[in-house]
């Protein structure tokens, strides 16, 4: 309970941050709001498409019978809806990155400038970060889009579909979000995929406690582009407690390469007197 605790801890001193560094928080809803229009274009789409799309997927349904018919596309449809939902909430955040990727690690840099000690940099071209970060956002897709194809499946489960699956998407979403927003400081550790996620799996709830929050915030519109400068910002934070730790360091290092640790102490911002989270 204590890392769930502290990973909501970490977002809201990324909120606070941001919220007294005005100027930063007006530099980073510009991606955001690029992503939101785009997302709403698709969400829309899928919203006036789906009833055709799903018809077409169950042509096995058409000489059903009343209500039985009505009945199973109209699930399978709140399902379709839902799955896309799911896949807009994991994948805004690495879309966001990507178009606010000089943004976003200004921003980062400067989390780390302000909260003193040394200013990591990944020492790589512009070209070179979209490359990594657009290929590490593939394959989390990937990993996500399984995720996303069993819970679809599980969803038909009576009771289960209805309950422990929806908590189940959340987690997986605020997981794999928290992997996306802690990317930007971690990549300036020369911290790359591998390493990022083993340092995650080490501090899983505290990864829950910052990115669930963050994901249920995200379906309320706009939302998610107020939020997102923050969120980096509080990511960074937690990159650098998470990187002065010995510990994490080095079972991140084993699966990444060498990661440069911060040397900070503590995250700055309120709460007053919160240091490193335990686990």
């Amino acid at each position: 309970m204590s890392d769930l605790a502290g990973g909501f801890r970490y977002l809201l001193a990324g909120q606070r941050w941001v919220l007294g560094h005005g100027r930063w928080l007006g530099i980073g809803l510009l991606p955001g709001l690029v992503s939101l229009v785009l997302y709403a274009a698709a969400l829309i789409g899928l919203g006036f498409g789906a009833d055709d799309l799903v018809a077409w997927l169950t042509p096995f349904a058409d000489g059903w019978g009343s209500p039985w018919l009505a009945l199973l596309r109209g699930f399978l449809t709140v399902l379709l809806f839902g799955l896309g939902l799911f896949l807009a909430v994991i994948t805004f955040t690495a879309v966001t990155l990507l178009i606010g990727q000089p943004f976003y690690e200004s921003l980062s840099e400067e989390v780390d400038r302000g909260e003193g000690g040394e200013v990591p940099r990944s020492g790589l071209t512009l070209w070179r970060e979209l490359w990594i970060s657009a290929r590490d956002s593939v394959r989390l897709l990937g990993r996500v889009l399984l995720y996303g194809v069993l819970l679809f499946a599980l969803g038909f489960v009576p009771v289960i579909g209805q309950t422990v699956v929806p908590a189940i998407g959340f987690c997986v979403s605020g997981y794999f979000l928290t992997q996306e927003l802690t990317g930007v400081a971690l990549m300036r550790r020369r911290v790359e995929l591998p390493g990022q996620l083993a340092l995650l799996r080490s501090r899983r709830m505290l990864a829950l406690g910052f990115g669930v929050p963050l994901v249920l915030s995200f379906l309320v519109p706009l939302v998610a582009v107020f939020l997102m400068p923050g969120a980096v910002a509080g990511a960074t934070l937690m990159v650098r407690d998470l990187t002065a730790d010995p510990d994490a360091g080095a079972d991140a290092g084993a699966d990444a390469g060498a990661v440069e640790p911060a040397r900070a102490e503590g995250f700055g911002p309120p709460p007053a007197g919160y240091g490193r989270p335990t686990g």
